[in-house]
C-alpha cells in the first residue's frame, strides 16, 4: 500500500445516478461523497463523460461531488440540429445545472475542455464560483483576428458534414473499448472501459456511441489573445492546476507560462498523459485537490514542482 493510500482510506460507496432538469433538458450525472459536504461540480473533457471522475471520486468522499455528462455526451440530452456545441452554450448549462442542484455558490473540478469551460464560467460569474481544481486544461488556445473568417467557414462546413453522420457500430463492448483505448488520446484498458460503458448504447448490430456526432464540428468562433487574458484576469478565485508531464503535445509549454502570470493559480506537474486523473496519478491528484476544495488548505507561497 502506498503512503498516500495508508493516510486516507477511500470511500467505495457507489455513486447515486441522478438526472437533472436543466431548462427543460435532461442532464445525467453521478453524485458522489457527502450530500452535506462542500458542493463541487465536475466537468469532463471532449468526447468523454462523467465516468472520467470514477477513479478520483472515492478519494474525494468528504465533498458533495456531482459529475455531469455535458450536453451531447454520455446519457445527457443532444442539442437540436440547428444548435452548436460551443463553450458559451456549455456555460449556460453549467450555471443552470448549479441552479437545478440549488447551489448558489460552488466549486468546480474539471478536465481538458471541461477545464476551459470551468475557467470561462468562473470568470463570467466569479461571485458564484469559490474554487477551481483543473486537470490538463485552463483556457482555449487563442486565435488571431485574421483567422476569424476561415474559422467561421470551417465551423459551418463541419456542422453540415456531421449533422446527419451515423456513428460507428461495434459488434461488442470489448471492440468499442479497444477503439477508445487506441483513439486520439491513448488510454489504459480500465480507463477506456469506464468511458465506453457510460458512453455507448445498444443498436442494430451491436453498440454505438451515445455522443452526438455534431460534437466533432469545429467552433464557428474563437477567442483572441486579449479576450483570453481578459477572462483569466477575472478568475481571481483560488485555482489549482494539475498538468500531465506526458500530456497533449505543447500543453505544458503553452499553459505553464500563462498560468505563472496569474497570482490565483497554483500549478503542479504529475506523471501521466492527458487522462492522468483516470490512471496512475488520480489518487495523488485527489489528495492534492480535496483539502483545497474544502477550503482548508491555504495556497503555498511558491508554485509546487
Amino acid at each position: 500500500m502506498s503512503a498516500l493510500s495508508s493516510q486516507i482510506t477511500p470511500d467505495f460507496t457507489p455513486p447515486k445516478e441522478i438526472v437533472l432538469d436543466v431548462q427543460g433538458n435532461a442532464i445525467a450525472a453521478r453524485q458522489w461523497g457527502n450530500p452535506a459536504g462542500v458542493p463541487v461540480l465536475a466537468l469532463h473533457g471532449w468526447l468523454d463523460n462523467c465516468a472520467s471522475f470514477d477513479a478520483m471520486a472515492p478519494f474525494l468522499h468528504s465533498l458533495n461531488l456531482v459529475a455531469i455528462d455535458l450536453a451531447g455526451h454520455g446519457q445527457s440530452y443532444h442539442r437540436h440540429q440547428d444548435a452548436n456545441y460551443t463553450i458559451w452554450t456549455e456555460i449556460e448549462d453549467v450555471m443552470a445545472t448549479a441552479d437545478a442542484l440549488g447551489w448558489e455558490k460552488f466549486s468546480m473540478l474539471a478536465h481538458s475542455r471541461g477545464a476551459v469551460i470551468g475557467t470561462i464560467a468562473a470568470a463570467t460569474f466569479p461571485e458564484r464560483v469559490r474554487r477551481l481544481a483543473l486537470i490538463d486544461g485552463l483556457v482555449p488556445p487563442p486565435t488571431t483576428d485574421e483567422e476569424a473568417p476561415e474559422t467561421l467557414r470551417k465551423g459551418i462546413e463541419q456542422r453540415a458534414r456531421y449533422r446527419d453522420r451515423k456513428s460507428r457500430v461495434f459488434e461488442s463492448i470489448d471492440v468499442a473499448v479497444h477503439a477508445r483505448k487506441n483513439g486520439l488520446f491513448k488510454l489504459s484498458d480500465e480507463a477506456a472501459r469506464a468511458l465506453v460503458e457510460r458512453g455507448i448504447r445498444p443498436c442494430e448490430g451491436g453498440f454505438t456511441w451515445s455522443n452526438d456526432p455534431q460534437l466533432m464540428a469545429a467552433s464557428v468562433a474563437k477567442l483572441n489573445e486579449p479576450q483570453v487574458r481578459a477572462f483569466l484576469a477575472r478568475a481571481t478565485m483560488p485555482i489549482r492546476l494539475a498538468l500531465g508531464k506526458e500530456g497533449i503535445q505543447g500543453m505544458l509549454e503553452r499553459i505553464r507560462p500563462l498560468a505563472e502570470q496569474v497570482p490565483s493559480i497554483e500549478l503542479r506537474e504529475f506523471d501521466g498523459g492527458h487522462h492522468l486523473h483516470m490512471e496512475g496519478s488520480g489518487e495523488e491528484i485527489a489528495h492534492w485537490f480535496e483539502p483545497f476544495l474544502r477550503g482548508e488548505e491555504p495556497r503555498s507561497t511558491a508554485l509546487a514542482e
